[in-house]
This record gives structure tokens, C-alpha cells and sequence, in this order.
């Protein structure tokens, strides 16, 4: 009888296990994040549910940075390629008009870093941040997009009080060696950072943070959409987040469930909320657990082959 009783309880553990059937599906899901200011540079963390985060590594950095004066890696974020490679760009300082780019075929050993001076052209630019990379499939093409203030280009929100006044902007590249030149992507009138795009049926949902910080602060994200990648997305959502700063959303589908992690920069940990129709969202922030100091990063997800490729190359 005790026999019985434990294999029904075993089997049970093996085909129901929310973790074990996970790895039934061949996915392990990955995040990459930087930690204090970006100086040591990429740090990865993975799970296997999409709540809990066990860093990799040793939540040592597994790629220094080295290009632009400031030499930072902050809100790294990897896509992998049409071409199989896994491909990363990141803000290199708070006030350079270009970001970094570094392609890998493991996640663990990675090309020469590059520095794209996506803005040089805009001599009066400050700054370019959070990049993020989406493949246009239709196109055969990478959009890489991110947010730039140019003092006096959109007066009606150049007020006093706010520090900057950004707008989401965009170059596109098929090889990461020739870039278009850069266009607006996104602008409604307000003040906007850390766009990160994905494609949901026939049209492209972009999730982003409201910077607005005066008459009355925001600092929420919302979500818009559009039937194009690189234009056309309309006015935002009403807040998704609750009554607290975030920032630096990222999405990923979980099950049924589209999850969007985001960093509570002002109470240094991290949130999420998710949503099975992206309309009606639940606060999650207390079902997720990350490493200490996880800052700004973005998920995606690997093969199972893939994660234990990377788990060996880590150990040699």
C-alpha cells in the first residue's frame, strides 16, 4: 500500500510539477540585467517558471564592458537572430549619443563590442537610452529603438522641472555593420523611455514608461499599438502598473499569461503584473523573486540544449 501510494505521489511530482514541465517544453526562460551602475557589465539570471531567478555565474558579470568613455553596460537586452547568433545592445553612459552591440553564439563568449553612434548626427543630443532590438521578419531586418532628448525639438513638453524630455527613436540593420538613419518612433506628447516591442496576433503592442514628472508625475508604464513595427502607434494605455515609480518594462508570455517584469527603481527591487488578454492586469510583484540588485534587464528565452551549452562553458 505505502508503495502504491508513493509512486502515485511521485508521478504526480513528475508530470505536474509546474518546474518539471517547463523543462518538458524544452524552454528555460533567461534574464539579462546590469547591477549598480552598469560598471561590471552583463549579468544573467534564469528561471524555469518565470517567478523565481537564480543568477548564473555567480552573479559575477559574464562580459566587461569596454567601448565609449563612460565604459558601461547598463539595460542589457538579447535577442536571438534570424541568423542564430544571440545579439545584445546596451546604454554605454547617461549622456553619449551612441550605445553598444555585441553578438554571441552561447551567450557566454562574445564578439568585440562596437560602439553605434546612432545619434551623431544630433549634435545637440544628450543621451541615448535603453536600447532594445526587435527582428522584422516581414523585412528581413533588425529595428533597434531607444529614447534621446534633444533640447528644443518638442517644446510643448520642455518644461521646467523636467530633467529631460525624451522621445523613442530608431535606426535599422540587416548585418550590424550598415544602420539607417535615425527616425522618430514614438511620439504623443509626452516625455518617453524604455519602449520594448513585441508582435501579439496582427499587431505590434510597444510597452513604455510614462517620464513625465511635472505638473503631475507619472512614472508608470502603459502599453500602445500599432499594425506597423516602426511608426503608427497611437495614444497610450492607461497605467498598467500601480502607484509606485517603474520602469524598464520587459514581456514575456508564460503559459497563458503575458508577464512584464520592471524595475521599482525608487524601492531598488523588481515588479511584475500580468495579463491574459493585455487589458486587465494583476499585480505579481509579490509571486516574483530575483537576485539581489537585479537593475533594468530584459527576458527571453533559450532551448533547453542551449541553457546547459552555456551551463558547461561557465564551469571551465
Amino acid at each position: 500500500m505505502f508503495k502504491k501510494v508513493f509512486v502515485k505521489a511521485l508521478l504526480s511530482v513528475l508530470f505536474f510539477s509546474p518546474v518539471l514541465s517547463t523543462f518538458s517544453q524544452d524552454k528555460v526562460y533567461m534574464f539579462s540585467y546590469f547591477k549598480g551602475n552598469g560598471e561590471d557589465g552583463l549579468h544573467m539570471a534564469y528561471s524555469m517558471d518565470g517567478l523565481k531567478w537564480e543568477a548564473m555565474n555567480n552573479d559575477k558579470s559574464l562580459l566587461k564592458p569596454t567601448v565609449a568613455s563612460d565604459k558601461l553596460m547598463r539595460d542589457p537586452c538579447i535577442i536571438k537572430g534570424a541568423d542564430g547568433l544571440f545579439h545584445m545592445v546596451w546604454t554605454v553612459s547617461w549622456k553619449d549619443r551612441g550605445i553598444g552591440y555585441a553578438s554571441s553564439p552561447d551567450l557566454v563568449n562574445w564578439s568585440e563590442q562596437q560602439f553605434i553612434p546612432v545619434m551623431m548626427h544630433e549634435p545637440e543630443a544628450k543621451n541615448c537610452w535603453a536600447p532594445e532590438i526587435t527582428y522584422d521578419k516581414k523585412k528581413k531586418q533588425y529595428v533597434i529603438y531607444w529614447a534621446t532628448t534633444i533640447p528644443g525639438r518638442f517644446p510643448e513638453t520642455d518644461i521646467p522641472g523636467n530633467d529631460n524630455n525624451h522621445r523613442m527613436y530608431y535606426v535599422t540593420t540587416k548585418d550590424f555593420k550598415k544602420f539607417s538613419t535615425a527616425k522618430v518612433m514614438y511620439d504623443q506628447g509626452f516625455n518617453v523611455i524604455d519602449a520594448t516591442i513585441h508582435k501579439i496576433g496582427k499587431k505590434f503592442v510597444m510597452f513604455l514608461k510614462d517620464e513625465t514628472k511635472v505638473p503631475v508625475a507619472q512614472k508608470n508604464l502603459r502599453t500602445a499599438t500599432s499594425k506597423k513595427l516602426t511608426s503608427g502607434y497611437g495614444k497610450p494605455s492607461a497605467p498598467i502598473t500601480g502607484k509606485y515609480w517603474a520602469e524598464g518594462p520587459t514581456v514575456i508570455k508564460v503559459g497563458d499569461e503575458w508577464i512584464v517584469y520592471f524595475d521599482k527603481y525608487t524601492e531598488h527591487k523588481y515588479g511584475a503584473v500580468s495579463s491574459k488578454d493585455l487589458v486587465n492586469w494583476t499585480d505579481i510583484s509579490d509571486k516574483v523573486q530575483f537576485p539581489k540588485g537585479t537593475r533594468h534587464g530584459t527576458v527571453f528565452s533559450v532551448t533547453k540544449a542551449e541553457f546547459d551549452n552555456m551551463q558547461q562553458l561557465l564551469k571551465k
